[in-house]
């Protein structure tokens, strides 16, 4: 007689075992209808399994996030369902959910194409419309083996294989189509409607480029058809907003296939990241950094000191000079120990922080570059902290303010953080894992700010918190990052001496606030739509003639912004003024100084925004007072040191 204590504390006792179904229908036929799954003692489980024993127990419908997840999975399971109707020979590998939807992976002779995606689409509405029950069966792997056999699936064959014996297995059958999961999935298709198949894609099989290349097809599943079309229209918007289409509308940057990953700038793309590294830089130096360049390639035998070529050769580039092998550096870390280790250092020397703008190379999988979002040559705005035990919480809340202090800079006011903690293989002993993730952790709630703890995810050498920010669209952005590091000081001998005389390891904080420039940029221009803030516009103004007569004038206003550092060009060419606020509108130059005769004559502008806002007449120095007080807005006027 099970005890069924259900989440609000309500308790029920069932005469024999119980299913989700049988409990849901217990409670009232609403939520009987809406159940797709169970959740019993936190482990999900199918609506038809029995619970035999007393437990905690509750319903999940398609208003909870698990519920999406199983629509999610048990689409895909309706993708190895269609396409085995209209495509026998095909052979189905997996089907996991991912982030908004889920994929499978098929092995087909022929290549889908969009057409054949329609087809499988149809087939699949027609089989949801059918409401079919979808049958559950734990079976041995012996009776799984024999049941893929016959159907000539090597992949699951595969999958079997390495299945330890004597473990149970679960099948769900959709009518004639059989397919294998840990499951929960929807008990009938009824739960299955709003869904929509996206493109096909290569993959390689268990992902490794020596195994066959797969077909993947994925798809976006949601609890309504109100849900899918938000999304939709978000993924229009965002393949609107992408930054490699608005980079090329407005003469940012260029990717080219010989070089592949790397970035050529173009002047107005490298006035933004100008302004930005200048932005970070002054941050940095009233935050007590001292920046420093180290070298680009460097001897192998300084990464195999550090732990890096065991982990991280395969994504190292490297190059040879007189028999020496060197690797171009991937990461900036144990350089910046090179330069703490030289001279003695004292307990009074810290904390030591020393910041780089590193360019750094990473022999990143072709397939997976993708603008400004993954590259191979990036710069980070990467920094190390070098400080005692007892000084990691105070290092750790002055970062904090930094992060929020940068990103609210660029209008992102959503910003996640999140907490991992220490990993099953480790250094370090047991007791600075207990201080380090206590004073990341005291950091944190010291500011009252929410975060979420990741147990068992931080890097081997030490936990670390991760700040994610959030854009226009909903899409979260991990950026900023902070972690504990026990290992490579000590690896690479950095050493002070304490207040005993005795020499001591360091701990070293690596730190970074916007990851790389690059991605920031990217995630900025998706942001803004390429409509960048005053301070950080790489043409800020533009300053239009309406005939040939107010030429000099134009010339006159352009040498005097220039002098006080704006960025700002001219447009005098024998065009209808109408014909010019509209090309400059489209450029997204946020401020349109236009000069006529009337102008002349009051020795006044008239002032357009690029959200074609009429500012009227006023004087340059009124102007002036208007795009100071945006660009102070901020907090630094960093855009008057530079010039276009």
């Amino acid at each position: 007689m099970p005890l069924i204590t259900l989440p609000d504390g309500n308790q029920k006792v069932f005469e024999n075992a119980v299913t989700i179904k049988e409990i849901a229908e217990a409670i009232g036929p609403g939520l009987a209808k809406a159940a797709i799954a169970g959740k019993v003692n936190g482990k999900l489980i199918d609506s038809c399994i029995p619970i035999k024993s007393d437990s905690n127990v509750s319903v999940i419908t398609s208003k909870d996030e698990e519920g999406i997840e199983i629509i999610r999975h048990s689409f895909a399971h309706l993708v190895g369902h269609a396409v085995k109707q209209l495509y026998p020979s095909a052979k189905m590998a997996i089907g996991p959910t991912i982030e908004n939807g889920f994929y499978y992976d098929i092995e087909f002779e022929k290549t889908f194409t969009p057409e054949d995606l329609e087809k499988i689409e149809a087939r699949i509405k027609d089989l949801i419309t059918q409401d079919y029950e979808i049958i559950v069966e734990i079976v041995s792997n012996k009776k799984a083996h024999r049941i893929f056999s016959e159907r000539n699936e090597k992949y699951k064959l595969e999958i079997i294989n390495r299945i330890p014996n004597g473990e149970e297995i679960k099948i769900y059958r959709h009518q004639e189509y059989i397919d294998m999961c840990r499951g929960p999935h929807v008990p009938n298709t009824k739960h299955l409607r709003s869904f929509k198949l996206m493109k096909v894609a290569g993959a390689y099989w268990r992902g490794d480029s020596n195994n066959v290349m797969l077909q993947r097809i994925y798809g976006t599943a949601w609890a309504n058809n109100k849900q899918l079309k938000e999304y939709l229209d978000r993924i229009k918007e965002a393949e609107r907003r992408d930054h490699r289409k608005i980079a090329k509308n407005l003469s940012l940057f260029h990717t080219q296939e010989e070089a592949p990953g790397m970035i050529f700038w173009h002047p107005k793309g490298w006035v933004i990241y100008q302004v930005l590294e200048q932005y970070i830089r002054q941050l940095l130096n009233s935050n007590g950094y001292k920046e420093i360049k180290t070298p680009l390639a460097v001897d192998r035998t300084l990464w195999e000191k550090s732990g890096h070529w065991d982990k991280f050769k395969e994504d190292m580039f490297t190059t040879k000079s007189e028999n020496r092998e060197y690797a171009i550096k991937p990461m900036n870390c144990p350089c910046h120990v090179q330069v703490f280790n030289q001279g003695l250092r004292s307990y009074k020397d810290l904390p030591i922080r020393l910041s780089e703008f590193g360019s750094c190379h990473r022999n990143e999988p072709s397939g997976s570059l993708h603008g400004l979002m993954r590259v191979r040559n990036f710069t980070q705005d990467d920094a190390h902290i070098f400080c005692e035990e007892s000084q990691i919480q105070s290092e750790v809340s002055k970062f904090i303010d930094l992060v929020f202090k940068v990103y609210k800079s660029f209008g992102f006011d959503s910003i996640f953080i999140k907490l991992s903690t220490r990993p099953k293989k480790r250094v370090g002993s047991d007791e600075i894992w207990d201080k380090s993730e206590k004073a990341l952790s005291d950091a944190l709630n010291t500011k009252n700010l929410d975060w979420e703890l990741l147990p068992g995810e931080g890097a081997f050498y030490g936990p670390k918190i991760e700040f994610s920010l959030k854009d226009c669209l909903g899409r979260v952005w991990q950026c900023g990052t902070i972690q504990v590091d026990f290992s490579m000081p000590e690896r690479l001998n950095a050493s002070f001496i304490d207040e005993n005389n005795k020499k001591k390891t360091p701990v070293m904080l690596h730190r970074a606030i916007l990851g790389s420039f690059e991605r920031f940029i990217g995630i900025l221009i998706e942001n803004y739509e390429g409509k960048f803030p005053c301070w950080l516009a790489p043409v800020q103004i533009v300053i239009l003639s309406i005939t040939e007569r107010n030429n000099n004038t134009c010339k006159k206003i352009l040498d005097d912004l220039l002098k006080k550092g704006y960025r700002v060009e001219t447009d005098l060419r024998n065009e209808k003024i109408g014909f010019k606020v509209r090309e400059h509108t489209l450029q997204r130059v946020p401020y349109q100084l236009i000069v006529g005769d009337k102008e002349e004559e009051n020795k006044e502008i008239s002032v357009r925004t690029r959200e074609g806002k009429d500012l009227g007449s006023m004087t340059i120095n009124e102007f002036l007072s208007i795009i100071d007080e945006q660009i102070a807005a901020k907090g630094i006027e960093l855009n008057k040191k530079l010039s276009n």
